[in-house]
C-alpha cells in the first residue's frame, strides 16, 4: 500500500504508425479495442506485446477470443523494409487461459530491434508490434522506461502515451500496482473518478479467477497502455494491487476470508490471470544480462515469501497517552519489529541474489540493478509536518499522520508496508551487495511520490535508490491538500539523511539510463492526468557514478 492510499537506443527502428499497423490493415482491418467493455467477438482484442528480452530471444503476447481452442501463427521479421522473417511458429489461444497466447522466439540475434505479428485462421492479422533481444558483450548505454501504480478511475495513462511517442527508450520496466482490485467508488470514490475511466464488469471487488481477468482486459483496452506495449518490451513484477492491497504470502490486509474464501485459492487466482494476460514467464524472480553493462534482478516481493506487515493502529491499541505510545513503540522497535526471521525475500530468493549479485559484479559487469516493488530507502516521518496538520483532517488521514509523528519519536519508520519494515531481510541484502562490491542500484515504486535516496549500512555506502511516482495514482497533493508539497518535500529530506530529493505532487514516469561510468534517473513530470495526451511540463535528473554509491545533481 502507498503511503497515500486509503486503508482499503541506436539502431532502434523507425517509428512509423502506419508501418506499424500496416499487419493489421492487410488482414481483417482488426486494431485494438477502445477502452469499451470486454469483447466477446472473435478476433485479436488487445494488440499484442512482447517482454522477458533476453540474448537470443523474447516472448510474445496477444489475445484471440474465439468460440473454442484456435491455432494461431506467429512470426518475427527483421526491423527494415524487407521484413525478412526469422523466427515462427504457433501457440494455441485457449479459453484455458482466457485466450491469451504467450510464445518464445528463439534464434534471434543480441542487440537487435524486430517487429512480430499473430496470424489468424481466417487470414486476419494482428497488429505489428516491435521488440529488442539484449545486447552482447560491450555495450555503451541502455535507457529504460519505469512505471508503476496506474490506477485507471483517477486519470489518463498519459505517462505510456509520452514515454511511446519518446521512442527512446530499450525497453519498458512495470514495478507493479499494473492496475488495482477496488470495486468502483472505493478507490477512487465515485466523485473523484474522471469521467470516462468508470471501472467495467466487474465493478465489484476481485476475488476470482474471472474477476481478475476481466480487469486486465478492461486496462489493457486502453490505447496508450496498447501502444507503451506494442512498441517496447517489458520486463513486469506484481506489487500488491494485482491480488490484493497489502499482500503478503499468507494474506492481505485487503482479504477477509470469512468473506472472501481461502486466501491461497485467491492468490493462485491473480497469479494466474497476471501471468495470462503479461507478457511475462511463469519464473518468479529472473536476471537479465544487458551486455557487460548491467544485471537486472527482477525481485518477488509480496507473494512467495514476505511476512505479515505489522501495523502501527495495532500496535498503538489501547494506548492513552503519547508517553504510552512511545514506551510501546520502543519496546517493539528493540523487540519484533528486528526479528531475523521476518523475510521479504524469502531463503531461496535471497541465496540467488546474492550469488547473482557477486557473479555480476566478478564478472566485470558495471552495474547491478534491482527492479522491485518498495522502497529500499530509510524514511521516517517528519514531525515539523506532522505536528502542525490542520485538525478537519479525515479520520483515517489523521490516525496515520499521528502514527507516523509516534513512530518518529521512538526512531522507527513512517512506512512498515516497504523495507522499512523489514529491517533484518533488508540488512541481509545489504550485505550481499557489499560482500559483491556491487555497484547497487534499486528501482522502487508504490508510493506514489517520487524519490531519491543514498542507501547505506552500518556506516557503508551500499548504492543508490530511484523512487518512482506514479502513472496517475495521487500521491501526498492528495493525502495532505492542506500543506504545500514543497513544505512536505523538504521537511522529509531535512529529518531524513538518506533522502537526497522527493517530490510530493507529481505524477509521470522515470527515465533511466545506464552508462559505464553513470547511472541517471531522470523524472518526468506531467502537466496533468485528467487531461488526455498532457505533456510533461518539469524534468528532475540525479545520477550516481559507477563506484561513488552516492547520489549527485544531473
Amino acid at each position: 500500500m502507498s503511503l497515500t492510499e486509503p486503508p482499503q537506443s541506436p539502431g532502434m527502428p523507425a517509428l512509423d504508425r502506419r508501418s506499424l499497423f500496416k499487419g493489421a490493415a492487410a488482414g481483417a482491418g482488426l486494431v485494438a479495442a477502445p477502452l469499451a467493455a470486454r469483447t466477446t467477438a472473435t478476433g485479436f482484442t488487445h494488440g499484442v506485446a512482447s517482454g522477458e528480452p533476453g540474448k537470443n530471444r523474447a516472448l510474445l503476447w496477444t489475445r484471440y477470443a474465439a468460440a473454442q481452442d484456435t491455432e494461431i501463427g506467429w512470426q518475427v521479421m527483421e526491423a527494415d523494409a524487407n521484413r525478412r522473417v526469422v523466427a515462427e511458429g504457433k501457440v494455441t489461444a485457449s479459453p484455458a487461459n482466457d485466450f491469451c497466447c504467450k510464445a518464445w522466439a528463439e534464434g534471434l540475434e543480441p542487440g537487435k530491434w524486430y517487429y512480430f505479428r499473430f496470424t489468424a485462421p481466417d487470414g486476419s492479422v494482428s497488429d505489428m508490434g516491435r521488440t529488442r533481444t539484449l545486447p552482447d558483450g560491450p555495450t555503451a548505454s541502455w535507457r529504460m522506461a519505469v512505471f508503476s501504480c496506474s490506477n485507471i478511475g483517477f486519470g489518463w495513462f498519459n505517462a505510456y502515451r509520452h514515454a511511446a511517442e519518446a521512442n527512446e527508450f530499450d525497453c519498458a520496466l512495470h514495478l507493479g500496482d499494473y492496475f488495482y482490485e477496488y470495486p468502483q467508488g472505493t478507490y477512487p470514490s465515485d466523485a473523484e473518478t474522471l469521467p470516462g475511466r468508470t471501472l467495467l464488469d466487474p465493478q465489484s471487488e476481485l476475488v476470482a479467477l474471472a474477476d481478475y481477468r476481466a480487469r486486465y482486459a478492461t486496462y489493457r483496452a486502453d490505447r496508450d497502455l496498447q501502444r507503451l506495449h506494442q512498441l517496447y518490451p517489458m520486463i513486469a513484477g506484481w506489487d500488491d494491487h494485482e491480488s490484493a492491497n497489502d499482500s503478503w504470502s499468507g494474506g492481505a490486509q485487503n482479504h477477509q476470508s470469512d468473506s472472501e474464501g481461502d486466501w491461497s485459492v485467491r492468490k493462485r487466482a491473480a497469479m494466474k490471470a497476471y501471468r495470462e494476460w503479461m507478457p511475462v514467464s511463469d519464473e518468479p524472480w529472473a536476471a537479465y544480462e544487458v551486455g557487460d553493462l548491467a544485471t537486472l534482478f527482477r525481485l518477488e516481493t509480496r507473494l512467495s515469501a514476505r511476512s505479515q506487515q505489522f501495523d502501527y493502529n495495532t500496535l498503538l491499541r489501547g494506548t492513552s497517552s503519547p508517553e504510552e505510545a512511545i514506551a510501546r513503540l520502543t519496546a517493539f522497535r528493540d523487540g519484533d519489529y528486528a526479528d531475523p526471521a521476518r523475510e521479504v525475500l524469502g531463503a531461496g530468493q535471497q541465496a540467488w541474489l546474492a550469488e547473482g549479485l557477486a557473479r555480476s559484479k566478478s564478472g566485470g559487469t558495471t552495474w547491478q540493478v534491482l527492479v522491485q516493488q518498495v522502497l529500499m530507502g530509510k524514511l521516517a516521518s517528519a514531525t515539523s509536518i506532522t505536528d502542525t496538520v490542520p485538525d478537519n483532517l479525515p479520520s483515517y488521514v489523521r490516525e496515520r499522520v499521528v502514527a507516523g509523528a509516534l513512530a518518529s519519536r521512538a526512531e522507527l519508520p513512517l512506512n512498515l508496508d516497504a523495507w522499512d519494515g523489514y529491517p533484518a531481510a533488508r540488512a541481509r541484502l545489504f550485505e550481499a551487495a557489499l560482500a559483491a562490491d556491487a555497484n547497487l542500484v534499486s528501482l522502487a515504486g508504490d508510493t506514489h511520490n517520487a524519490w531519491a535516496f543514498d542507501l547505506a549500512h552500518g556506516g557503508e555506502a551500499v548504492g543508490v535508490e530511484f523512487g518512482g511516482q506514479s502513472v496517475c495514482s495521487p500521491g501526498f497533493e492528495n493525502f495532505l491538500p492542506q500543506i504545500p508539497p514543497q513544505a512536505i518535500a523538504g521537511a522529509l529530506v531535512q529529518r531524513n539523511p538518506e533522502l537526497q530529493w522527493m517530490d510530493a505532487s507529481q505524477r509521470g514516469y522515470m527515465a533511466v539510463e545506464l552508462t559505464p561510468t553513470r547511472a541517471t534517473s531522470e523524472y518526468r513530470f506531467l502537466s496533468s492526468v485528467r487531461e488526455k495526451g498532457a505533456g510533461v511540463i518539469a524534468t528532475k535528473r540525479l545520477s550516481t557514478l559507477a563506484g561513488a554509491r552516492k547520489l549527485e545533481a544531473g
